[in-house]
């Protein structure tokens, strides 16, 4: 029973540090969408993603077996995540171009087919969330083959990051410098996918301790800026009742 509750700890640690992740991939693809559409989009794309983690939990022999080499030394595993990992790197270089470029700010205008966009953007969300959540899973089924052990790690992660992908979203494309911080951590993720793809293994440890190490710097700096802000808002209140 300890060995179930410690395995349950550790996929769950693994599902949400996933799952901020995809939350920003997410909030990026949604933000194209009409306003009253968002939400809507991001809770069907993480339904649907959810049902898709839970079959590929259920279907572990077929997933490892997907390990099998099919084109030279590569896989079914290792060409998606190769497609995964360039389609993460393409997606993250043009929104920080977007971004940094003021792009965006001229695309105001909704999409003229709002009903192909939303259908879109949940083919998207989907997708990417299979990406995200391949080498998880694969890595839960060889941690334990107990079904509702990584099934109930997958469902409250899911819970977790229903709740956080709104509030989380928004507060990353309201400040584009967290924005592309979360881009380069995208890149960063697409090219260990690829690295993997090509079987290079790279430790977790080296990838997430910088990335959350760069995020607790950016927090701190954002921090000080609205001190200073709201410092100058304070002192020029005094000079005018003054």
């Amino acid at each position: 029973m300890p060995d179930l509750i410690a395995t349950f700890a550790l996929l769950l640690a693994l599902e949400l540090v996933l799952g901020v992740d995809n939350i920003v991939v997410i909030s990026i693809i949604v933000s194209r969408l009409p306003a009253e559409m968002r939400k809507k989009a991001r809770m069907i794309g993480l339904t649907l993603a959810l049902v898709a983690r839970l079959v590929m939990v259920a279907g572990a022999s077929f997933l490892l077996s997907m390990t099998d080499p099919l084109l030279l030394t590569l896989s079914v595993r290792d060409l998606i995540l190769l497609l995964g990992g360039g389609f993460l790197i393409w997606k993250a270089v043009k929104e920080i171009h977007h971004t940094v470029e003021l792009i965006e700010d001229h695309k105001a205008t909704p999409s003229a087919n709002p009903r192909k966009a939303f259908a879109s953007a949940i083919t998207v969300i989907v997708a990417v969330d299979i990406v995200f959540a391949l080498d998880s899973v694969i890595t839960a089924v060889g941690m334990t083959d107990e079904f509702l052990v990584i099934a109930s790690a997958v469902i409250l992660s899911f819970v977790v990051l229903l709740f956080a992908a709104e509030p989380i979203g928004e507060f990353v494309l309201k400040n584009p410098t967290f924005k592309i911080l979360a881009l380069s951590f995208l890149i960063t993720i697409g090219i260990v996918l690829i690295l993997e793809a090509f079987h290079h293994d790279v430790p977790k440890a080296y990838i997430y301790l910088p990335m959350g190490f760069a995020a607790l710097i950016q927090l701190l700096q954002w921090r000080l800026f609205r001190n200073q802000q709201r410092k100058a808002d304070a002192n020029k209140r005094m000079e005018s009742n003054g």
